[in-house]
Protein backbone atom coordinates (compact mmCIF):
# COMPACT_ATOMS: atom_id res chain seq x y z
CA UNK A 1 0.00 0.00 0.00
CA UNK A 2 1.57 3.49 -1.01
CA UNK A 3 1.96 5.83 2.01
CA UNK A 4 1.86 9.37 1.93
CA UNK A 5 3.97 10.33 4.95
CA UNK A 6 3.67 13.62 6.25
CA UNK A 7 6.28 15.37 8.87
CA UNK A 8 5.95 18.56 10.22
CA UNK A 9 8.57 18.70 13.42
CA UNK A 10 12.36 20.33 13.33
CA UNK A 11 14.51 17.10 12.71
CA UNK A 12 16.53 18.94 15.22
CA UNK A 13 14.00 18.38 17.91
CA UNK A 14 13.14 14.81 18.44
CA UNK A 15 13.70 11.24 15.74
CA UNK A 16 10.37 11.55 13.94
CA UNK A 17 11.97 11.78 10.68
CA UNK A 18 14.77 9.15 11.39
CA UNK A 19 11.56 6.92 12.48
CA UNK A 20 9.92 7.74 9.44
CA UNK A 21 12.74 6.92 7.41
CA UNK A 22 13.48 3.78 8.44
CA UNK A 23 9.59 2.64 8.07
CA UNK A 24 9.58 4.31 3.85
CA UNK A 25 8.62 1.37 1.52
CA UNK A 26 9.80 1.88 -2.12
CA UNK A 27 6.95 3.22 -2.95
CA UNK A 28 6.19 6.14 -0.59
CA UNK A 29 6.76 9.58 -0.17
CA UNK A 30 8.10 12.15 2.43
CA UNK A 31 5.97 15.58 2.56
CA UNK A 32 8.23 18.06 4.62
CA UNK A 33 5.95 21.24 6.30
CA UNK A 34 6.39 23.09 8.71
CA UNK A 35 9.66 23.15 10.86
CA UNK A 36 10.13 19.83 9.13
CA UNK A 37 11.55 21.71 6.14
CA UNK A 38 14.50 22.68 7.99
CA UNK A 39 15.64 18.83 7.21
CA UNK A 40 16.51 20.42 3.98
CA UNK A 41 18.96 23.23 4.79
CA UNK A 42 22.62 22.09 2.83
CA UNK A 43 25.10 21.34 5.08
CA UNK A 44 23.02 20.20 7.70
CA UNK A 45 22.64 15.98 9.21
CA UNK A 46 19.43 15.62 8.52
CA UNK A 47 19.55 17.10 4.68
CA UNK A 48 22.71 14.18 4.69
CA UNK A 49 20.51 11.59 5.76
CA UNK A 50 17.39 12.60 3.40
CA UNK A 51 20.09 12.83 0.51
CA UNK A 52 21.27 9.07 1.04
CA UNK A 53 18.05 8.05 1.36
CA UNK A 54 17.71 7.97 -2.16
CA UNK A 55 13.90 9.79 -2.20
CA UNK A 56 14.70 10.79 -5.95
CA UNK A 57 10.95 11.98 -6.83
CA UNK A 58 9.20 11.05 -3.95
CA UNK A 59 10.46 13.41 -1.46
CA UNK A 60 8.11 16.72 -1.49
CA UNK A 61 8.18 20.07 0.93
CA UNK A 62 5.41 22.33 0.90
CA UNK A 63 6.44 25.50 -0.86
CA UNK A 64 5.59 28.27 1.38
CA UNK A 65 7.04 26.63 4.37
CA UNK A 66 9.95 26.73 2.39
CA UNK A 67 9.98 30.38 1.35
CA UNK A 68 9.17 31.41 5.26
CA UNK A 69 12.27 29.59 5.99
CA UNK A 70 14.15 30.94 3.26
CA UNK A 71 15.00 27.15 2.58
CA UNK A 72 16.28 26.45 -1.24
CA UNK A 73 14.54 23.28 -2.16
CA UNK A 74 16.88 21.34 -4.33
CA UNK A 75 16.53 17.86 -2.95
CA UNK A 76 12.93 18.11 -2.10
CA UNK A 77 10.13 19.29 -4.82
CA UNK A 78 8.22 22.41 -3.49
CA UNK A 79 4.59 21.86 -3.91
CA UNK A 80 1.66 24.60 -3.19
CA UNK A 81 -1.66 23.17 -1.21
CA UNK A 82 -3.34 22.11 -4.14
CA UNK A 83 -0.97 19.94 -5.11
CA UNK A 84 -0.65 18.69 -1.16
CA UNK A 85 -3.79 17.76 -2.04
CA UNK A 86 -3.36 16.05 -5.18
CA UNK A 87 -0.90 13.78 -3.40
CA UNK A 88 -3.22 12.81 -0.73
CA UNK A 89 -5.35 11.35 -3.30
CA UNK A 90 -2.41 9.79 -5.42
CA UNK A 91 -1.50 7.92 -2.37
CA UNK A 92 -3.52 4.57 -0.68
CA UNK A 93 -2.95 6.25 2.55
CA UNK A 94 -1.73 9.16 4.56
CA UNK A 95 0.63 9.28 7.59
CA UNK A 96 0.73 12.57 9.74
CA UNK A 97 3.54 11.71 12.20
CA UNK A 98 2.04 14.36 14.92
Amino acid sequence: MMTLHVISHSPFGDDRLASCLRLLDTQDALLLCGDATYALKPGSEPYRVLHAAGLEQRLFALEEDLQARAIPSELAKAVDYPAFVELSLHYDKVNTWL
